[in-house]
C-alpha cells in the first residue's frame, strides 16, 4: 500500500473505505519547529540546552495483520552525508496506540513491556533530540511509524539503525510519519 509523506495512505482500487495509519501528537504539528523540552540537553556537549525528552506520539487507523509496531526519529538534513538517527524502539506491542512524553528515556519506564530501544547515532539506545549546527538552517525531524507484520524484529539493542531498517524495509505493512523542525 503506498503513502504518503504526512502518513496518509492512498487507497488502492477498491479500497476507498479502508481506514489509513495516522500518526498524531500533542506535543507537535506536522511541520512546526519543536519545543525546548524536545531538544538535546547540555549533557551531550553538542551546546544545546533542552530537555531530551521524547514527544509524544499517538496512532490510529492500524492496518490488518500488524503484530508489532517501530517508531523511528530521522534527521535527513544532517550534515553527515547520510542522515542522523535520533530515537530507533522497536517491537512495540500490537495493542499499543500511543508512546508518552519521555517514554524515549531509557531511565523513564514509560515504554509499553516488550518494546526494545536500539542504538542511535548517539552511539546508545534512547531518544537524543536534535541539536543542528548552528546557522545550518532548519531541519527536518521525521517521526515515523511502522506497522510491522511481526512480533519482535530479530535485533538488540546494540543494533545499529541501518540493521533495523533494513529488517523494517521488508516487515513492515505501512508506515506514517510525523516531521517536526528545529534550526539554531
Amino acid at each position: 500500500m503506498e503513502t504518503s509523506g504526512l502518513g496518509y495512505r492512498r487507497p488502492k482500487p477498491n479500497q476507498e473505505d479502508t481506514m489509513a495509519l495516522i500518526l498524531t501528537s500533542n506535543s507537535f504539528t506536522e511541520g512546526a519547529t519543536l519545543g525546548m523540552d524536545h531538544i538535546l540537553s547540555a549533557d551531550y556537549g553538542f551546546g544545546c540546552g533542552g530537555g531530551n525528552k521524547s514527544p509524544h506520539l499517538a496512532w490510529s487507523g492500524v492496518p490488518e495483520g500488524t503484530r508489532s509496531f517501530a517508531v523511528s526519529c530521522f534527521d535527513p538534513d544532517a550534515p553527515t552525508g547520510s542522515g542522523f538517527w535520533h530515537w530507533v524502539v522497536v517491537n512495540i506491542p500490537a495493542g499499543t496506540t500511543e508512546l508518552k512524553l519521555d517514554a524515549g528515556n531509557p531511565k523513564s519506564g514509560l515504554l509499553p513491556t516488550g518494546a526494545l530501544q536500539t542504538r542511535t547515532d548517539f552511539g546508545a539506545p534512547g531518544y537524543g533530540g536534535p541539536c543542528p549546527p548552528e546557522g545550518h538552517g532548519p531541519h527536518r525531524y521525521v517521526f515515523t511509524l511502522f506497522a510491522v507484520k511481526q512480533d519482535a524484529l530479530p535485533v538488540n539493542a546494540d543494533t545499529s539503525a541501518a540493521i533495523v531498517g533494513f529488517q523494517l524495509h521488508f516487515n513492515t505493512i505501512e508506515k506514517a510519519t510525523l516531521t517536526g523542525k528545529f534550526q539554531r
